[in-house]
């Protein structure tokens, strides 16, 4: 079960450094990209073990809403929507505003 689920987050990794900047994509896209469409949870827990590793984006992954709903994981209560609107999103109740406008599909992009 390591092995898999160390592939599995691998999997999750490399999608997640693949969101270009000033953009954002979901916990369930993730899922669905790396062929795993009911995991978004553990793409979940994937971001949550990621705050140590370096170049994973993980403040660009939100819930099928645009909810900040990771932002307790960053440490300080603001990190997360800091991040994003350095990179010239607005976040408005815990919100990416214009959500749709910003989403990166990963299957789109990386897994057509």
């Amino acid at each position: 079960m390591i092995s898999e689920e160390k592939n599995f987050f691998d999997k999750v990794y490399e999608t997640v450094r693949q969101i270009p900047f000033g953009r954002v994509t979901s916990y369930g896209a993730i899922a669905r990209a790396i062929g795993s469409p009911q995991s978004a949870r553990m793409v979940g827990w994937a971001m949550n073990a990621s705050h140590n590793l370096e170049n994973v984006p993980a403040h660009r992954v939100v819930n099928r809403k645009g909810l900040l709903s990771g932002k307790h994981h960053f440490g300080d209560s603001n990190a997360m929507q800091n991040l994003l609107e350095a990179e010239g999103l607005s976040v408005s109740e815990n919100k990416v505003v214009d959500f749709e406008k910003y989403f990166w599909d990963p299957s789109s992009h990386i897994y057509p």
